[in-house]
């Protein structure tokens, strides 16, 4: 859902985030200005996706919810974890 809503940024994304993988140092910047706005929109939802475990009494889940959330990220974007790197 998060990714088809948002469908324009995430493809930008991903033909930066291949560049990226071929030449790190050419397009650090552009990879990280980017990515911020990813990193905004997936902070969002995984809240989102989150609070609704915290509130319904399964706030121990919740840790595990977001990691796997952002595992299933990293299947799209194995270096979105670079973002911010100078």
């Amino acid at each position: 859902m998060m990714m088809d809503e948002n469908r324009k940024l995430f493809d930008e994304f991903g033909e930066i985030h291949l560049k990226y993988m071929r030449d790190t140092k050419k397009y650090q910047n552009e990879f990280n200005a980017k990515g911020q706005e990813v990193l905004d929109v997936i902070r969002v939802y995984e809240n989102r996706l989150c609070s609704t475990t915290e509130g319904g009494g399964y706030g121990k889940y919740s840790g595990k919810l977001a990691e796997k959330f952002h595992e299933i990220i990293k299947i799209n974007f194995p270096r979105i974890d670079s973002i911010g790197l100078q």
